[in-house]
């Protein structure tokens, strides 16, 4: 299988273009329930949109070129779901955080697929 599925990669840029990105989790802020829990990079969701956990899909926004870039895949073990989240022009400094962000407590993992030739990060 193609791990860079052309068509994958359209319907993302698709959903995304036809789509209005609220971000509700500014980078700098505090997460609601987690008060020590500051985003390094802009969070949100696309709005009119859902996904697993009842929501919009979710989305990091970084501070280069507006495209999509990359997908995060989850696991959470405490809520018991998986989800996506798409990275909307991160650099790689903000893909890192990303990806620390997505694997720093136990019960929660992902793996960061990135736009293009370039393997998966683990």
């Amino acid at each position: 299988m193609d791990g860079d599925n052309a068509a994958f990669r359209d319907a993302l840029d698709a959903l995304v273009h036809r789509s209005e990105i609220v971000i509700d989790r500014p980078k700098g802020s505090a997460h609601p329930r987690y008060p020590d829990f500051i985003y390094k990079v802009d969070y949100g969701y696309l709005k009119d949109t859902s996904s697993m956990d009842g929501g919009g899909i979710d989305v990091w926004v970084g501070s280069g070129e507006q495209k999509v870039d990359a997908v995060m895949c989850i696991v959470d073990l405490w809520k018991r779901d998986s989800e996506i989240k798409i990275l909307i022009g991160c650099t790689e400094a903000e893909k890192r955080e990303v990806y620390r962000t997505h694997n720093e407590s136990e019960n929660m993992k992902g793996i960061l697929i990135r736009r293009g030739p370039r393997a998966a990060l683990q």
